[in-house]
């Protein structure tokens, strides 16, 4: 197994852990029935985009170039920057906050130490320890979260009511935040990628499969149950900070639950910052043309300067679970446009095995799924006002909407032309 679960290690994320401790603490078992659909939503996404990696043997951004001109390459590589740039600050900033709670030495030290750290790793040992971290640090933390569930009560009665699909009021942005962690454009678009790193080709199509089923379906979904029913069970703060759910589980649940939480927040952060970090330096270097490798000194440096900047995180501050929420929503509006690229390729001349109907109908479902939740989001930000933040996700979501119109148009012409 390999790439799929670098995907999973970003996916397993403090992102998620936030979108999961805010439905659990809010909404008790009432999103459960998201939480299930993210683990085989994130699975079919996977393999959508696994499909074309391992068809085409090349990176998306260079297909996309090839079939569909350099605007739709550019609009790619913008979108998947924003969306991976401010969630690697914002992760960046949760992980310094874990580590000086558990030493007590200062998180912009911390921030600047791990900064070092993606540098010295990353850029100086390339894609073998990327990979290697990231099984170790997913199964470790499914394995913190799987322990932190045996020492929770929870009623399971309950639990599975949470099974059947409701959207309570004001739980779009946390369902978008949810379902943004197992889909989202950055695990989508790296995913050529790292198969590329990996030498995977097309007779390695069943163990690809099989990797894809393994880490998202399996370790991801395990991740996210065990997370949100530990939260729906004894948190009920809606202000609950993404450590300071784990603070709370010490009075609550006893200091095991505590620590095991920490542990488990503390490994997810590690391992998605680590996969987050190559994910920009692959997609701008495809399209300059350069080596996706360390092999390339230009890749070596553009990953080593993400790397260092990703450090400037730890000095946001702020209340971290807001942050990680937002910036899941914020993916989950870019990811729809990843989605209508992949399968666009998939149904083109890009590959030469065309997608099966049920795998069309699949990827068309997400589309319309991961869709409907980022039009909620935007609703919901802007139906207070329109602040700053609110203004760039409105902007961000028009010109992605004109770009998948124009998209769907062009398919058109072309369907009707052949």
């Amino acid at each position: 197994m390999g790439p799929s679960w670098i995907a999973g290690a970003i996916a397993a994320g403090p992102a998620t852990m936030a979108s999961l401790i805010t439905a659990g603490a809010l909404f008790d078992y009432a999103l459960l029935w998201v939480v299930v659909l993210s683990a085989g939503a994130g699975a079919l996404a996977q393999y959508l985009a696994m499909r074309l990696g391992l068809l085409t043997e090349r990176g998306i951004v260079g297909v996309t170039e090839d079939h569909l001109g350099e605007t739709w390459a550019w609009i790619l590589v913008i979108d998947v920057v924003i969306a991976a740039g401010l969630a690697q600050l914002v992760i960046m900033n949760t992980l310094a906050s874990v580590s000086a709670t558990l030493t007590g030495i200062d998180a912009r030290v911390w921030g600047l130490l791990w900064a070092l750290i993606l540098v010295l790793g990353l850029a100086g040992r390339g894609y073998d320890l990327l990979e290697f971290a990231a099984k170790l640090l997913v199964a470790l933390a499914v394995l913190a979260f799987v322990a932190s569930l045996f020492v929770v009560p929870t009623d399971a009665g309950t639990a599975a009511t949470g099974l059947v699909p409701t959207l309570p009021s004001g739980g779009a942005l946390v369902a978008a935040g949810v379902l943004g962690g197992a889909v989202h454009i950055t695990l989508i678009t790296m995913h050529s990628y790292t198969m590329r790193a990996r030498g995977w080709t097309d007779r390695e199509y069943g163990l690809a499969t099989f990797d894809v089923g393994a880490s998202m379906l399996v370790a991801f979904g395990i991740y996210s149950v065990a997370i949100f029913l530990v939260a729906a069970s004894v948190l009920s703060d809606p202000d609950l900070t993404a450590v300071g759910a784990a603070e709370a589980l010490g009075p609550l649940v006893g200091e095991h639950a505590r620590l095991l939480f920490l542990l488990g927040l503390g490994g997810a952060a590690v391992s998605t910052l680590g996969g987050n970090t190559v994910v920009p330096p692959f997609l701008v270097a495809d399209k300059l043309g350069w080596e996706t490798t360390i092999a390339d000194t230009r890749y070596r440096l553009l990953l080593a300067g993400f790397a260092v900047v990703s450090g400037a995180g730890a000095f946001i501050g702020g209340e971290v679970l807001g942050q990680l929420v937002l910036v899941l929503a914020l993916g989950t509006v870019g990811t729809p446009f990843a989605i209508a690229i992949v399968l666009y390729l998939l149904n083109s001349d890009a590959v030469p095995e065309p997608n099966s109907r049920l795998a069309n109908f699949g990827g068309v479902t997400l589309f319309a799924v991961t869709g409907t939740l980022a039009a909620n989001f935007v609703r919901e930000e802007v139906s207070t006002g329109v602040d700053p933040i609110s203004g760039f996700v409105l902007a961000f979501a028009i010109v992605l909407g004109i770009a998948i119109v124009g998209l769907l148009g062009k398919y058109g012409l072309e369907t009707v032309g052949r």
